[in-house]
């Protein structure tokens, strides 16, 4: 099942932000061809933003309140409420990791109602994958991807362990992106690596269940764009202390390494 709406993005008739960026990318040579052919040159040179929090949806007033004060946004579950709780800038998840914790199948009706009353208007959104899985999980979001052709925004693709560079380089662009998976060792072990590879095709990158200041400067890090954890919507009493995480700033971050470094890095690596 496909959004209604999604055949007007698909056919040129509207035009979404993905595909706008996509389009300004490809005048400047920075949407990841540059990578695969030495003869195109970069002609800008691409800055990350800020780093940013996404706090796991919750309905307590409370943190909400706090969250919107420290201008977090709001990771919504396609296995939750599919409420925006008033946030104007919200990602969609798709709920594999509550599955893979309850021990069910992955729900693809319950993603595809998400995806049609709030993937319109989100950041991003995690494309459906299999938690652990490997290149089976590859194969399933690639499903995903070319069905889902033409959202107005950003799609990520989850990595898990098992997978390599080299399996998804061709796959990312500004329109398509990463998102760290994987066991919480894994993630924290190959953060810098998937940094590389998303400087080396200016594509998005987010890494999943950080609660810890620790895992926010791993992040920075790796030149992360985003983050998501649970910890500030349970208690908002640890919000201070991990905002402040996400303002210090990492000098040395992949995302700030030039392309031919970014290749280097990331050359016949085996992860």
């Amino acid at each position: 099942m496909t959004p209604p709406w999604l055949e007007q993005y698909a056919s040129g008739q509207k035009t979404g932000y993905a595909q706008a960026f996509m389009a300004y990318a490809d005048y400047y040579g920075v949407d990841g061809s540059a990578d695969d052919d030495p003869e195109i040159e970069e002609r800008i040179a691409m800055h990350r933003q800020p780093l940013v929090g996404y706090a796991s949806r919750t309905g307590t007033r409370r943190n909400l309140a706090a969250l919107k004060g420290a201008d977090w946004r709001l990771l919504v579950s396609a296995k939750g409420e599919l409420r925006t709780e008033g946030f104007h800038r919200y990602a969609l998840d798709n709920g594999a990791w509550t599955a893979y914790q309850q021990n069910q199948p992955f729900d693809e009706h319950a993603f595809s109602v998400a995806v049609e009353r709030l993937g319109e208007r989100a950041d991003w959104l995690v494309l459906p994958n299999i938690v652990m899985g490997g290149m089976a999980s590859l194969d399933y979001s690639l499903k995903w991807l070319e069905r889902l052709r033409g959202m107005p925004c950003r799609m990520l693709i989850a990595v898990q362990n098992g997978m390599q560079v080299e399996d998804l380089a061709s796959l990312l662009s500004p329109a398509v992106g990463i998102f760290i998976g994987g066991s919480t060792e894994w993630k924290e072990e190959t953060a810098h690596v998937w940094g590389s590879l998303a400087r080396r095709r200016h594509c998005y990158l987010h890494v999943g269940r950080v609660n810890s200041a620790r895992r926010i400067r791993i992040c920075a890090a790796a030149g992360a764009d985003s983050f998501d954890g649970t910890s500030v919507s349970r208690y908002a009493k640890t919000l201070p202390r991990l905002d402040r995480a996400t303002r210090q700033s990492d000098l040395f971050a992949a995302a700030h390494d030039g392309l031919e470094e970014a290749q280097r890095a990331t050359a016949d690596l085996l992860i």
